[in-house]
């Protein structure tokens, strides 16, 4: 699975599939994470309703960590593959990499 722990320690590899260098990626993690979790409050689910059970419950995420949340939808900006492909490479289904986008 192409993850931000591992792809952190090539920088030449980051900067191909992502368009950024890491220090500007850890600049906009901090906006990306602000902004991604003012939109999703936890206490929230996706659909704005209030929750009924602790966050947690239901389908396991994909991409847990927020580093992972912002890599994926880089990789995608800045090479535009498949979804078949994206999902291919964040190891999901085409339908999750989708809803993802």
């Amino acid at each position: 699975m192409l993850s931000y722990e591992k792809l952190k320690r090539n920088p030449r590899r980051f900067l191909a599939l992502t368009g950024l260098t890491i220090r500007e990626f850890k600049v906009l993690l901090g906006v990306f994470a602000e902004t991604y979790e003012a939109h999703y409050p936890i206490t929230k689910t996706l659909s704005g309703h209030p929750r009924k059970r602790q966050k947690g419950g239901g389908r396991k995420s994909g991409l847990d960590r927020i580093e992972d949340k912002l890599l994926f939808i880089l990789v995608y900006q800045k090479t535009y593959p498949l979804q078949v492909v994206q999902g291919e490479l964040f190891e999901m289904s085409q339908s999750r990499a989708n809803d993802w986008i």
